[in-house]
């Protein structure tokens, strides 16, 4: 599960840079690249496993929403990207070893294996008034927040200080049924909401991440590890629900180990097939975006991933780009899957825990941004 993004501006109107005629050519040899919390090893093609079976034109997508905002050294990349796409798997692939170098990316003590979890963008029913079924409220940035520095109120206190409740009075954007689900929507930093108007109309919007109260996230599956009530291979999200199910009586306290709210803002939501922005502040493409750490791989940076898919074990291994990231998400070897939305989105990211390896695809003879 990601944590919620950094909040960066809206992207800037795409501009298309001069069209260099040909990739770069071999400048002798390709030196390691010692990044902040990483180094990249240079390596062959044939060392990425599955390169020629990805099909990676369904990657296209997530390259283009990449090039609105091309990262420093991909401008001529991005020209190409842009203005003269590859038509089909075999052109993607010609296009990628034309223009690229491969890089496996490794911790400083040496680890080449990692972690990879998954996220996703919740899809919840809510109202906009509070009703018998419907308390549990999604809040808008307080005014108090705006320029605020060191820690507010915690989650504990919102629910129960008089000070916290007057701040945040006429601030509830919405309401749900279920605090486990303003907790998931929090905790993935932004959400779908199906929401049913004053006047009876119902309309789907999307809540995006507008800040959070100063305090560190504390994950409720290690409190629940710590309490004893689950196992560290059975901490899923899956289990957290049904374990506050079945104990009702201590639901608070589960949710009150985590003293970190996260506050949102509306958005329309005209196109429903659009990801929600990422920290790199461009759409995100389901099964094709990751949320990485920046010290580790830059925004905007093209990535091979070797993992297996949570609930068949599947071999998982294609072309995506770093496009997010989140408080959770540090290290070398280090990424969060997006999923998407919908039911099998939520069952793989719930479940998500692999074992991961990384190459980066950096543009030829350009340096690391």
């Amino acid at each position: 599960m990601a944590l919620p993004p950094v909040p960066v501006p809206a992207p800037p109107t795409t501009t298309v840079p001069p069209l260099v005629a040909d990739p770069p050519a071999p400048d002798g040899p390709v030196h390691s690249v010692e990044r902040p919390r990483a180094v990249w090893v240079p390596t062959a093609w044939q060392d990425l496993p599955g390169f020629d079976a990805d099909p990676l034109r369904a990657a296209w997508p997530a390259l283009l929403a990449g090039c609105a905002r091309p990262a420093r050294g991909w401008a001529d990349v991005c020209a190409r990207v842009l203005l003269e796409p590859p038509t089909d798997d075999a052109g993607v692939r010609n296009f990628l070893q034309a223009w690229l170098q491969p890089f496996a990316v490794r911790s400083l003590d040496g680890r080449e294996q990692g972690l990879i979890t998954g996220y996703y963008e919740p899809f919840i029913e809510a109202r906009r008034q509070r009703d018998a079924r419907h308390t549990t409220p999604l809040y808008a940035l307080p005014a108090a927040l705006q320029d605020r520095r060191e820690p507010w109120f915690t989650r504990r206190q919102m629910q129960s200080a008089a000070p916290a409740q007057a701040a945040l009075a006429g601030r509830e954007i919405a309401w749900v049924a279920d605090p486990l689900d303003a907790l998931v929507l929090q905790i993935q930093g932004s959400g779908r909401l199906r929401i049913t108007e004053t006047d009876g109309r119902a309309a789907t919007v999307r809540l995006a991440y507008a800040g959070h109260n100063g305090h560190a996230y504390r994950s409720v599956g290690r409190w629940l590890i710590e309490q004893g009530e689950l196992t560290a291979d059975s901490a899923s999200w899956p289990a957290i629900k049904a374990w506050a199910r079945t104990n009702p009586q201590r639901l608070d306290e589960m949710l009150w180990a985590n003293p970190r709210v996260v506050f949102f803002k509306e958005e329309p939501l005209p196109d429903p097939e659009a990801g929600p922005r990422g920290a790199m502040g461009v759409p995100l493409t389901p099964g094709r975006s990751i949320a990485v750490d920046p010290q580790s791989i830059p925004y905007g940076a093209w990535v091979w991933l070797d993992t297996t898919e949570p609930l068949s074990a599947t071999p998982l291994q294609r072309l995506v780009t770093a496009q997010d990231t989140g408080s959770a998400i540090v290290g070398a070897v280090r990424a969060d899957f997006f999923w998407g939305w919908g039911e099998v989105a939520e069952a793989q990211a719930g479940r998500m825990k692999q074992p991961l390896r990384m190459w980066v695809l950096w543009p030829r003879g350009q340096a690391p941004g």
